[in-house]
């Protein structure tokens, strides 16, 4: 504002100088008429210099207003963004000790997970070893309740024996198969296998004889019937064409029961297949 004053000043002093040395060189009259041109020209300059002011002044105050409203804006701004960038760091904080909560959180439940899982597997077995007991004990009660409701060993074996001798197969293999039912264990269990194995070599069934052949000599080898499976077994195989095995099966028996007398039918039967009742020597 100083400065636009000085050159409205300096502006109206340099044309005031300029006027006096214009008039100083005219007559009166002509410096008269020179003189109001002159003022009117002054005032006129001053007008102009007067709105050139206010429209200036005007101008200034637009600027003034549009800077200050500018710097209030800046302000907020600024502030907004401080504030985002608090609340930001606020927020990450929370979330990394929300997250540091979340995993021991998680932890602590992965723990107990594998702890009810080790409790689980233990109840588990627990309950699947009293599932075998229990279905132990429920079988041997079964057995004495069906041991109870069966006729005695004896009279169950001797009717057994007797419908085999009479060669009623279908009945004789019933009772034989209740018998080892509900006595497998006794001494007569190993004879009962063996009638039945008899009945399938009546029966030309002689794959399965010899099966119950091998159950008498595998589960009752001192029974009174381990020879007579021996030797029935070698039969069974001289019918099925299998002259080795049979051979096998017959020198087995001649060399486990020399002095029975079906150590003399095996040595006879050999003979008629042309093998030496003595094996040779293995290496």
């Amino acid at each position: 504002m100083i400065q636009y004053r000085s050159i409205r000043f300096g502006v109206v002093f340099a044309f005031f100088l300029v006027a006096l040395l214009v008039l100083s060189t005219q007559p009166a009259s002509a410096a008269s008429k020179e003189m109001i041109q002159l003022q009117t020209q002054v005032q006129l300059l001053q007008e102009q210099m007067a709105q050139m002011r206010q429209t200036f002044d005007e101008r200034m105050g637009v600027m003034k207003s549009l800077a200050e409203q500018n710097t209030d804006s800046m302000n907020k701004i600024l502030a907004a963004v401080t504030d985002l960038q608090s609340n930001l760091k606020k927020q990450q904080a929370d979330a990394g000790s929300h997250s540091d909560q979340i995993s021991g959180q998680i932890q602590s439940l992965n723990d107990s997970v594998d702890e009810l899982k080790a409790r689980l597997g233990k109840v588990t077995k627990q309950l699947e070893e009293m599932q075998a007991s229990q279905q132990t004990m429920a079988a041997q009660a079964a057995q004495v309740v069906q041991q109870q409701q069966a006729p005695p060993p004896d009279v169950l074996y001797n009717n057994a024996l007797r419908d085999y001798n009479a060669a009623k197969n279908d009945v004789a293999i019933q009772e034989f198969n209740d018998y080892l039912k509900f006595y497998p264990n006794t001494d007569l269990a190993g004879n009962a296998y063996f009638y039945l194995a008899e009945i399938e070599f009546r029966q030309s069934n002689f794959q399965q004889a010899i099966k119950d052949y091998d159950k008498v000599l595998e589960n009752f080898p001192s029974g009174n019937k381990a020879a007579a499976a021996h030797l029935k077994k070698g039969f069974a195989f001289i019918e099925l064409g299998q002259k080795d095995a049979a051979s096998e099966e017959l020198i087995a028996l001649i060399q486990r029961f020399p002095r029975s007398p079906e150590a003399a039918q095996a040595k006879e039967r050999l003979q008629k297949l042309g093998i030496a009742t003595t094996p040779a020597r293995r290496k």
